[in-house]
């Protein structure tokens, strides 16, 4: 099977996290609780990276289930913030782009109506060829400033949760560390205790991914899902977690074929894992690259509504 290269993405300069001070309207405490979720479905979760560099997250909300009308997606995940490193200070910081930040600032017209219809929204957060990344802190302090950079914005924003991205890092840039066992398991163990009833999920790639136990430590089980993030095949992430949890599947929508697409999703229903993970969900009506999953998940055509 030929791999679909792992995303490529272009990151522009924008707004570090340090720049955005003030509550912004919106938040959690604001959203509409008139509200009605959509019926609920039988069957795994259905996740959407959204580039929003091009993308709008609302995209995510216009799909449902064609027997119910329940929600195509179940998670929706902003792609993507960044691990940055201020060489003055040399430590990491959170950054956003311009578009990460726009979605941020309009949290009620991009991210309270997915909220609003029980779709949780997390922000991803990737490396950003600097040289800092999630395994290279060198203390366990450093570690858990940036876990609570993390775990403000969640809570500034209203969001529902962190995802974890280890590429483009470029560790030792700058001068920076190479990765360490004990960065990760330092800032994943911070990071749950600052909010513990949030989502953290693992695209199961870089150094952090393989280094999730340290001192007796094993944070495996602190991470609600983790996923395969390579597009367009099957591969169980290497994680301690339930198959409730994992998405060995993973497609790109509009370039995984349709045949790849559900027999990767039959194989999910067959193999009784819990997640199906999807990327680049654009503007146009993509229900029948949709719908050829949903029929093996959920026995059910999908439905775009502009």
């Amino acid at each position: 099977m030929t791999f679909t290269p792992v995303r490529s993405r272009v990151r522009t300069a924008a707004l570090a996290l340090s720049a955005v001070a003030a509550l912004v309207p919106g938040t959690a405490a604001a959203t509409d609780a008139t509200a009605a979720p959509a019926p609920a479905k039988q069957g795994p979760t259905s996740v959407a990276y959204i580039e929003v560099n091009n993308n709008s997250m609302s995209n995510v909300g216009k799909y449902t289930l064609a027997n119910g009308g329940g929600n195509v997606f179940d998670v929706a995940v902003i792609f993507a913030a960044n691990i940055n490193y201020d060489t003055s200070t040399k430590t990491a910081y959170l950054h956003c782009n311009e578009n990460v930040q726009r979605v941020l600032d309009n949290v009620a017209t991009e991210i309270r109506p997915l909220q609003q219809k029980g779709i949780k929204v997390l922000l991803s957060v990737l490396g950003n060829h600097q040289g800092a990344g999630f395994a290279n802190f060198t203390s366990q302090p450093a570690a858990s400033a940036f876990a609570k950079q993390l775990s403000d914005t969640v809570a500034k924003y209203g969001l529902d949760g962190i995802d974890f991205d280890d590429e483009y890092a470029e560790y030792g840039n700058n001068g920076t560390s190479q990765p360490n066992n004990s960065s990760f398991v330092h800032l994943v163990t911070a990071l749950r205790a600052n909010m513990p009833d949030k989502i953290i999920s693992l695209y199961n790639i870089g150094p952090a991914a393989s280094r999730l136990s340290y001192g007796g430590v094993d944070v495996s089980s602190k991470f609600d899902y983790a996923w395969n993030p390579y597009y367009g095949t099957w591969q169980v992430p290497g994680i301690a977690l339930p198959k409730s949890k994992l998405s060995p599947a993973a497609v790109e929508i509009g370039r995984t074929s349709r045949s790849t697409t559900a027999d990767l999703a039959r194989r999910t229903v067959g193999e009784g894992y819990g997640v199906y993970l999807t990327y680049n969900l654009d503007g146009t009506d993509r229900s029948a690259d949709v719908s050829a999953f949903t029929r093996e998940l959920y026995g059910s055509d999908a439905v775009y509504t502009p």
